[in-house]
């Protein structure tokens, strides 16, 4: 007897859509997580807290089989400063794009991708499975994206610690030191060789 295959991670904000569903004229769709799943989102991606998050998407079928995706997000984020640790409230927003195909259009390995990338508009496809397209977790992948990966709280500035080697020669940086004089114009004392004609 076979085991069962192991199951896949449920992920923390999924709105799926139907790929057969999609026209060529398209649909709008604006999603928003529930807040178990904005606190599953926030654990996931490092933050504080998730206060908001909405995105607007938008679907379109394109070349027979290809759909095209395409919206924009905004997030209201509480991260922790890289120097202070302090948490802090900021605004995030993005735009993003993608696309998906059925397994039988997708580039395979050995192939150079370049028909179907051009067809595509420069994207390369992204795999749907089920025929289903996930946009909730593909705003997540953009909002991880779009977020700040050294954030820093307003008003913090970064003071680096210089150390000086002991016995080492001090510099003109160094404390206690006097400022370095003026170097002289190398070509002002050329012209002091300089033979009269």
């Amino acid at each position: 007897m076979n085991a069962p295959a192991p199951s896949l991670p449920v992920p923390e904000f999924s709105r799926t859509v139907i790929a057969e569903t999609v026209t060529t004229k398209g649909q709008t769709l604006t999603i928003t997580p529930t807040p178990e799943e904005r606190a599953a989102l926030a654990t996931r991606l490092g933050l504080v807290a998730l206060d908001s998050l909405s995105a607007t998407v938008r679907l379109r079928r394109f070349r027979g089989e290809l759909i095209r995706v395409t919206g924009e997000l905004a997030a209201q984020v509480v991260q922790s400063c890289v120097i202070t640790l302090d948490p802090f409230p900021t605004q995030v927003s993005d735009e993003f794009s993608a696309v998906y195909a059925p397994d039988h259009l997708l580039p395979k390995e050995e192939d150079e991708e370049i028909g179907l990338v051009e067809d595509a508009e420069d994207d390369v496809p992204e795999a749907m499975p089920n025929g289903r397209i996930d946009i909730g977790e593909l705003v997540a992948q953009h909002l991880s994206l779009a977020l700040d990966p050294y954030p820093r709280k307003p008003g913090v500035t970064f003071e680096p610690v210089i150390e000086f080697e002991e016995g080492a020669p001090e510099t003109a940086a160094g404390p206690g030191s006097e400022p370095e004089a003026e170097r002289e114009n190398p070509f002002a004392a050329l012209a002091r060789f300089k033979r009269p004609s």
